[in-house]
């Protein structure tokens, strides 16, 4: 299940929505310097500018105090210019994850971790989804691997792949299970899933002995390794799973086209053209 081919169609379309609208404008807060982030924001407004928005990237010092970060998401907030606010995580040491995310306007909030937004999802009644379970949901549909009544077993429990990826599955009608570091026995829960999306964060923790004939494997793993860049699942995997996404190529393209789709979500939220419920900022 690779990712390029679909991400190259879900970017054209959103470059068409993005003349239909007018200017769309997205924009990226990054404290400190960390350089994963710096490659992950750079990669998202290559693509932002590529699909013809407007984007901004606010780079901030790693000394700056929560009240300072506020203020310059407040000042997003209230630029009309911008549809979708992304403040990429983890922040340095000092500041308060939450307390970030919950200042952004739920409508901007593209990448679906605002509590509000979150708790939509878990009522069954999707906003802003963060855009990793976005992609791995339209790549299963993509290569229609059946949902309804399929067992599905995640492993991972992050706000922004493990458990909204859980969410979406189950809305999908699958059987869901969700794995993480306490599980007892792993192998036990994945040689029943004929889903399995595996974002542990822990290089190649599925083996093929793990994965039930003909299942499709979803692997959002991306560790960097003495031997280059690896994943969450053995690529071995492949000879017994009907689909396996590839690492890199697989779910990476997805997340940064389903960011793109979510911001032009937000600008049509914005624009009275899709109804967001509750609250507005």
């Amino acid at each position: 299940m690779k990712g390029g081919p679909l991400a190259e169609r879900v970017r054209a379309e959103v470059a068409d929505d993005v003349r239909e609208l007018g200017q769309v404008g997205l924009a990226t807060v990054q404290v400190g310097e960390d350089p994963a982030s710096t490659i992950y924001i750079r990669r998202k407004h290559e693509a932002a500018d590529e699909a013809g928005m407007h984007s901004v990237d606010r780079k901030l010092p790693a000394s700056i105090s929560q009240e300072e970060l506020v203020e310059e998401v407040a000042a997003l907030n209230a630029d009309d210019g911008i549809d979708g606010i992304l403040v990429q995580l983890p922040l340095p040491r000092g500041l308060d994850d939450a307390a970030a995310v919950t200042a952004i306007d739920p409508v901007k909030d593209v990448d679906g971790v605002h509590p509000f937004n979150a708790g939509e999802l878990y009522l069954g009644r999707p906003t802003h989804v963060p855009a990793t379970p976005l992609g791995i949901m339209a790549l299963l549909d993509e290569h229609r691997v059946p949902l309804d009544g399929a067992r599905a077993v995640v492993i991972g429990r992050s706000d922004i792949v493990g458990k909204p990826i859980a969410h979406l599955l189950l809305q999908a009608h699958a059987t869901v299970t969700i794995c993480h570091s306490h599980t007892d026995d792993l192998a036990r829960q994945t040689l029943d899933a004929d889903v399995l999306v595996v974002a542990a964060g822990v290089p190649e923790i599925v083996t093929t002995d793990m994965v039930k004939s003909g299942a499709a494997v979803v692997d959002v793993g991306i560790n960097r390794t003495e031997s280059g860049l690896v994943g969450d699942v053995d690529p071995d995997v492949a000879k017994v799973a009907a689909f396996l996404t590839p690492v890199p190529g697989g779910v990476g393209p997805m997340t940064i086209a389903m960011l793109l789709e979510n911001t032009v979500r937000a600008a049509r939220f914005r624009r009275g053209l899709l109804a967001f419920p509750g609250i507005r900022g």
